[in-house]
């Protein structure tokens, strides 16, 4: 018999388990039993996906009446998606840890002592990372690479601080399980951002993912154009338009995940999202839509939010015995939650389908006029929807157009116009961006091939960045369109990996899979190269 050596919940907390059918226990145990008998997971990989499974297994939360009619139905009319967090969230999903203060001071339960130089500062960072738990286990942010290592590289040989970066990034690409890990960098030039981005370039790896803080005003032109070049080698970094993100969650902001702006020291307790699509199909018009279907699925979405915010901060123990909180990296009034959505695009069509107009999403401005009053309708009642417990953010949730999932089929990420539909003109591309991107303090994003004659000629890119970052466009993705390294949506994958897999082989990032799925349900491969 099993005896566990730590001591035991209390027995109320026992007693709020819901009884669960017998029916899911043996459809669970099947699953764990097809995740162990894997020909293509990693031994890491099948030990995650059993914890969700045993997870799953779990019913803690006080759910909210209606949830289950928009929760848990099949793809085509599921309105609501958590997103696979779990049934008792044990930390937040996205955690956003203050490096700085760990390089600084050392960490009392780590036992390190503030590192003296580079080998010890790149040594005492994967340590680090070993102990951020969020959703997938592993660090969702893993700093501001740039300015972190730079004090330790300035009276450093260059080729010996280059190779220490190098096997840093290899570290983790190796390590790290998927590209949903982050690493920022700018706004401005620094000899460790230099040596970061030609490492990246060289090695064209999917982890870390990488994100450059531009500012005209902060940005050398050719640090943005170092910048530029890396990304058609290797998908990364991708560009946020600094300065906005200054504006809405000032400066000690982050972005972590795929493209999520947080607070430092803080992050998100939990993202759920809105399929806006299939609330669409619900509806008899517009009207109903906006006046009746659209705010009772917002509303059962932030109550079962809310839900579970006050079990990880009441119930969990998290803040109140991880490390993290008790050393000062992490702070709990810095976490917000996101208040997610996908297809937009599919509900416009969809609607304006039932009011017998032909006009589509992205290509006639009524209909666009109608994604913007749909967001309007989601802004204002996030307003008005208040949690105690998201202080950092004024009490309301943040935004968030969500990249979509493995599984989504026909199901277009955030507000985006879909694969297959985008207009002819990139100019017009980025004008229905702008229309849509200054709702999304905690990200939305656009991704663009880039044909491979640009190689040879950057300034292309970068005078796109300029103009779009200069009429309110909030982060924008590019790629060679001849690179193995690929953003699939907001995170990265190789297309060698991708066929490796679809082949039968393991692969180290679980990332690969979701790409796989979004290669043939999202077609993401067959986006207009630009």
């Amino acid at each position: 018999m099993f005896c566990s050596v730590f001591p035991r919940k209390k027995e109320s907390v026992v007693h709020m388990m819901r009884e669960i059918s017998m029916e899911r226990v043996e459809r669970t145990r099947k699953q764990m039993l097809e995740t162990v008998e894997s020909p293509v997971l990693t031994h890491e990989q099948k030990v995650a996906t059993m914890a969700n499974l045993a997870d799953s297994l779990l019913e803690v939360l006080n759910l909210p009446d209606g949830l289950d009619e928009l929760l848990n139905q099949p793809i085509d009319r599921q309105c609501i998606c958590d997103l696979s967090e779990g049934h008792a969230p044990l930390r937040p999903r996205y955690i956003v840890p203050d490096y700085e203060k760990f390089l600084k001071e050392g960490s009392t339960f780590l036992q390190l002592d503030p590192p003296k130089d580079l080998y010890e500062a790149v040594n005492s960072l994967l340590i680090f990372y070993k102990h951020v738990p969020s959703v997938t286990n592993y660090p969702v942010y893993v700093g501001a690479l740039d300015q972190l290592l730079d004090p330790y590289v300035q009276d450093m040989d260059e080729k010996e601080a280059e190779k220490i970066i190098r096997l840093f990034l290899i570290h983790m690409d190796r390590t790290i399980l998927d590209s949903f890990s982050h690493a920022n960098i700018g706004p401005k030039a620094t000899k460790a951002g230099s040596i970061i981005l030609r490492v990246i370039g060289q090695m064209q790896d999917a982890v870390p993912n990488l994100s450059m803080k531009y500012d005209a005003d902060l940005t050398s032109d050719e640090f943005l154009r170092e910048c530029v070049v890396t990304a058609l080698h290797s998908a990364k970094p991708s560009f946020a338009n600094h300065k906005m993100f200054v504006s809405e969650l000032n400066e000690d902001y982050v972005i972590a995940s795929c493209y999520n702006g947080l607070k430092y020291g803080g992050g998100s307790y939990t993202l759920s999202r809105l399929i806006l699509g299939n609330i669409a199909k619900r509806a008899s018009g517009i009207d109903d839509f906006l006046d009746r279907e659209l705010p009772y699925v917002c509303q059962v979405m932030a109550d079962y939010m809310d839900e579970r915010i006050r079990f990880e901060v009441e119930e969990s123990g998290f803040f109140e015995n991880s490390f993290l909180a008790k050393e000062g990296f992490i702070h709990r009034d810095k976490f917000t939650a996101m208040f997610g959505l996908v297809g937009m695009a599919e509900a416009v069509d969809i609607l304006m389908e039932k009011e017998g107009r032909n006009l589509r999403y992205g290509h006639d401005h009524e209909a666009d006029d109608l994604g913007v009053r749909i967001m309007d309708r989601i802004a204002q009642f996030n307003q008005n929807h208040e949690n105690k417990y998201c202080e950092a953010t004024g009490g309301h949730f943040l935004l968030h157009a969500q990249v979509g999932i493995a599984s989504d089929e026909g199901v277009t990420p955030g507000t985006r116009i879909p694969i297959g539909e985008e207009p002819e003109e990139l100019i017009d591309h980025l004008r229905h961006c702008e229309r849509f991107h200054k709702y999304f303090p905690s990200g939305t994003g656009d991704i663009f091939p880039i044909d491979a004659t640009v190689h040879r000629n950057p300034e292309y890119v970068m005078d796109i960045i300029k103009g779009s970052m200069k009429e309110g466009i909030r982060y924008l993705s590019f790629y060679g369109s001849d690179s193995d390294v690929i953003r699939i949506t907001g995170y990265l994958v190789k297309k060698s990996e991708i066929e490796k897999l679809e082949h039968g082989e393991n692969v180290k990032h679980d990332t690969t899979a979701l790409g796989m799925g979004a290669k043939h349900n999202g077609h993401i491969l067959e986006r207009k190269v630009r």
